[in-house]
């Protein structure tokens, strides 16, 4: 496994939250972290029906645009009542004309839900993959989740995307709810970020 030796990373993200919460996990190894919007990289389509395969396009795009190490984050939410979905397709479920309405996205997935048998587990899980790449085409992949179960109505305005509607397993706050410092302890991300360090940063 590469190790990560230099003190200058691209974050292939144009997503405030995704940027924010790396950047804060990022932060005790006091590297230099830049958005691919900061270099006026454009979004690459993600074609892949994985959350590893549409990581590595995202990663190796911003690598390749920049001339630097890049790290990209694929996530999303499956609900096992709906076979998985919205899975790799989380943000494209909350696309409109006029932008990403996510609170219109969580009410699809809860309307799909109560069409079930009202005896039918709510059990979900977010999912991260994230993918360090380099501009020799190298790269690393690492696995993140967290499981729970989708609650309704939605609760609290700390997360972003579907967080209002997911509890995780053991908690009484939904990620919407949490103290992001205790989100970024536990969440799906948090999971994959730990290997990350693990197997390029420790």
């Amino acid at each position: 496994m590469r190790r990560f030796d230099g003190d200058k990373l691209v974050i292939a993200s144009h997503n405030a939250g995704k940027i924010r919460e790396i950047r804060a996990l990022l932060e005790p190894f006091g590297v230099s972290v830049a958005s691919a919007a900061d270099y006026g990289l454009e979004e690459p389509a993600e074609t892949e029906d994985t959350f590893a395969g549409n990581a590595r396009i995202k990663a190796h795009f911003a690598a390749k645009g920049t001339g630097l190490p890049a790290l990209s984050d694929d996530s999303g939410i499956t609900v096992d009542a709906l076979g998985g979905q919205p899975g790799v397709y989380t943000a494209d479920w909350a696309e409109t004309p006029n932008g990403r309405d996510f609170p219109m996205a969580m009410t699809k997935v809860w309307t799909m839900l109560e069409d079930r048998d009202a005896e039918t587990p709510r059990t979900a899980a977010f999912n991260c993959t994230l993918c360090l790449a380099w501009p020799d085409g190298h790269d690393e992949i690492f696995e993140g989740k967290v499981t729970g179960q989708v609650v309704w109505p939605m609760r609290g305005a700390q997360g972003f995307g579907f967080d209002p509607i997911f509890l995780p397993d053991g908690e009484s706050e939904t990620f919407g709810e949490m103290d992001p410092k205790k989100k970024h302890e536990m969440s799906h991300r948090a999971d994959a970020f730990a290997k990350l360090v693990a197997g390029c940063f420790a």
